[in-house]
C-alpha cells in the first residue's frame, strides 16, 4: 500500500520562525497547527514528514543537538492534539561555505523528499509540499507534488516572488487549516488512499 505524503517545512509553516531556532523553549506552534495534523493524519493516514534546510549549522550558528531538540519540541507540543511528525529531514549545508555536492540536500532540491519517500512507501503523485518559501515551492514542484503556500512565515513576500517568476503553487492558504482543508477537499470522491 502507497501512503500519501504531505511535506512541510518546519520555520514558519509549523511553527512561528525567530531565525535560526535552536533553543526548544522558543518553539511557538501556530495555533491551528496540531489540530490540522490531526485531520490529515486521521482522514487520509498521510505521512507526516518536515523538510528544512537548517543552515545555521554551518554557519556555527547552531548545534545538531540544537536542531534535535527543536524537533523534538515540536513533536511533544503535537501530542497535545494526538499527533506527532513521522519524519524530520534537513540539510544543513549552504553554497556560500559548501561545495554542489553537499548542498544537493538543499531545498529546491527534491532530494530529501526522495529518500522519505522511499523510505515511508509514498506515492509521490498524490502527495502534497505544504510551506512558507519560494524553495519550499519550488522543491514540491521538483519532487511533482502538488504545492501550497502559506502566507504564515516569509509567505506573503514569497506570493510576489512566485508571481514575478509566474511560477505558481497549487493554491495560497491564509495557514495551515486552510492548507489542510483544501487537501482533504482534494482527495474528496479518490478511493484509494483510505484511512486504516
Amino acid at each position: 500500500m502507497a501512503f500519501v505524503g504531505v511535506f512541510l517545512d518546519r520555520d514558519g509553516t509549523l511553527n512561528e520562525d525567530p531565525g535560526y531556532l535552536g533553543d526548544p523553549e522558543k518553539v511557538t506552534l501556530f495555533p491551528e497547527t496540531g489540530k490540522a495534523l490531526y485531520k490529515l493524519k486521521t482522514k487520509l493516514n498521510a505521512k507526516l514528514i518536515v523538510i528544512s534546510n537548517q543552515s545555521g549549522l554551518v554557519r556555527g550558528l547552531l548545534k545538531t543537538a540544537d536542531v534535535e531538540a527543536v524537533n523534538i519540541r515540536i513533536n511533544e507540543l503535537l501530542r497535545d492534539d494526538r499527533v506527532t511528525i513521522d519524519a524530520f529531514y534537513y540539510c544543513p549545508y549552504h553554497p556560500d561555505y559548501n561545495t554542489p555536492e553537499e548542498c544537493e540536500c538543499r531545498k529546491p532540491s527534491p532530494k530529501l523528499v526522495y529518500e522519505a519517500a522511499n523510505k515511508f512507501k509514498i506515492d509521490l503523485n498524490s502527495s502534497f509540499f505544504i510551506g512558507d518559501s519560494v524553495a519550499d515551492i519550488h522543491c514540491g514542484m521538483n519532487a511533482g507534488l502538488k504545492t501550497i503556500l502559506v502566507k504564515t512565515g516569509y509567505g506573503l513576500e514569497s506570493i510576489s516572488l512566485l508571481k514575478k517568476e509566474n511560477n505558481f503553487p497549487t493554491f495560497v492558504a491564509n495557514n495551515l487549516m486552510d492548507a489542510c482543508n483544501f487537501i482533504l477537499n482534494d482527495f474528496n470522491g479518490d478511493k484509494k488512499f483510505v484511512a486504516s
